[in-house]
């Protein structure tokens, strides 16, 4: 008979703790710091040609959002986002169902959070490639809150043969 068999959980079903914990930290490191940030989640994938980076920006618009390599092989994808509103009263939004969109901080109504749990402030992500890049022919395109960045590998040969006069 096991002593720890009803006391701990089976192997794999440590997940949900983990994500605890992240939020926790989330949550405890947010409240530290004047200017907010995130992480947004990225796929990374690779092709013969190219790679792939796939992020969930839900809700960023695409003047927020900056691109941009910082050197020949690191691309940084940052920006902001501030939480909107929607406010109104009752009465007007039966009658015209017109609502003023308002950010956090132009808001002069005190609100008190149940939950908290988008993402605002700042962002930054970087990617390094392991193969040359052509920054030239990136592409990137930002569609349903996913941004889908195309890197392709460079087509330039590493071998050089010099000639001697």
């Amino acid at each position: 008979m096991s002593l720890f068999r009803a006391s701990f959980p089976a192997p794999g079903d440590f997940a949900p703790l983990f994500r605890l914990l992240d939020d926790y930290d989330n949550h405890r490191g947010s409240h530290r710091s004047a200017a907010r940030s995130f992480a947004p989640r990225f796929d990374v994938r690779e092709s013969e040609e190219a790679f792939h980076l796939d992020g969930e920006l839900p809700g960023i618009a695409q003047k927020d959002i900056d691109i941009e390599f910082t050197d020949p092989q690191t691309l940084v994808v940052k920006g902001r986002t501030e939480r909107e509103y929607s406010t109104a009263e009752p009465e007007e939004q039966a009658g015209t169902e017109q609502a003023v969109a308002t950010t956090e901080k132009a808001s002069k109504v005190s609100h008190r959070y149940w939950a908290s749990e988008r993402s605002v402030g700042e962002f930054s992500r970087s990617f390094s490639f392991p193969n040359g890049i052509d920054q030239d022919k990136v592409k990137a395109s930002l569609k349903n809150g996913i941004l889908s960045v195309t890197v392709p590998k460079s087509t330039a040969s590493a071998t050089k043969k010099i000639t001697i006069e």
